[in-house]
């Protein structure tokens, strides 16, 4: 095993390389992975099987086994609860760990006709955040920082960037250590956009990807869809007015708003980062975010990704 692991991180995680994980995953799970289709390369590989109804999950190394193993606690924890959210493939002891990538398999999702709404983000959050963690399951703290050093070590990026990402990576941890929360902490997504929902063939709304889940505040949930409307402008006000009404809080109105803002931006530069080998697109917008970075009161004009 110790080979194997050595053997996929000097690969790196490509697309290609995550395909050879994938086929030796499916193959200790006893799945066929033959004409399986990569949907999305992003933080994990997700590969759709077309010999079964199931999403495999690859993700970038052994270092993410500990939050895979959460986002299997997780997934049976809200299985328990009959909460609206992703399931494990039954019958298999989750998760993998193949060629120095940890990978989990997912029942696949079938979507309706129609993406989820604002609104909807904002009741589901609002439900998650009022569920209680039962004893034994281990759920961290939020740690907006751990991740992005990783992401740093890693990143094919000129030096000048990484330069500039490390300072700016300090500052924020600076700023972090300084910020007071008045909530209670709680079950946290750690991800909370409207891309983690999907809406199945049945109208259901349901809730994925629980790499992220820990416990803490529930600020870190609402930062994302603040900064996306505040600062980015991905939804319209009516959208963004939906969220708000069906949680019950804006954001943007709370004294730390501006330093999960920052930290947020630089989440989404840094796992954008990640990608900027795989085509010209993401590197052409890896480059406008790291340069609203650099010029932190311009406007933005980031896509969504």
């Amino acid at each position: 095993m110790a080979a194997e692991a050595a053997r996929g991180s000097e690969e790196g995680f490509t697309s290609a390389g995550a395909t050879r994980v994938m086929v030796a995953a499916c193959r200790s799970a006893g799945l066929d992975d033959r004409d399986a289709d990569l949907i999305r390369l992003g933080e994990n590989a997700l590969f759709r099987l077309a010999s079964a109804p199931v999403i495999v999950r690859v993700a970038r190394g052994e270092e993410w086994m500990p939050r895979a193993q959460v986002e299997v606690g997780v997934s049976r924890w809200l299985a328990d609860e009959g909460f609206p959210a992703a399931r494990l493939v039954e019958g298999l002891e989750q998760p993998f760990l193949i060629h120095g990538h940890p990978v989990t398999f997912w029942r696949l999702i079938v979507e309706g006709d129609r993406k989820a709404t604002y609104g909807e983000l904002g009741r589901v959050l609002r439900d998650l955040h009022a569920l209680y963690v039962p004893d034994g399951l281990e759920l961290p703290t939020f740690n907006p920082f751990h991740k992005q050093e990783l992401r740093l070590d890693r990143a094919v990026v000129p030096q000048d960037d990484k330069v500039f990402l490390r300072k700016r990576w300090r500052e924020l941890k600076e700023q972090y250590g300084e910020l007071t929360f008045e909530t209670a902490k709680g079950p946290v997504h750690g991800d909370a956009h409207v891309q983690n929902l999907m809406v199945d063939d049945q109208g259901q709304v349901i809730l994925i990807d629980f790499e992220a889940f820990c416990f803490d505040h529930p600020e870190w949930d609402l930062m994302v869809t603040a900064t996306e409307h505040h600062s980015l402008g991905w939804q319209t006000d009516e959208q963004y007015g939906d969220f708000v009404a069906a949680y019950g809080r804006d954001l943007y109105d709370w004294h730390g708003y501006n330093t999960l803002r920052r930290i947020q931006e630089f989440g989404m530069t840094t796992w954008l980062m990640q990608n900027v080998q795989e085509d010209e697109a993401t590197a052409a917008e890896y480059q406008r975010r790291i340069a609203g970075l650099r010029n932190d009161d311009d406007p933005r004009d980031w896509c969504p990704w």
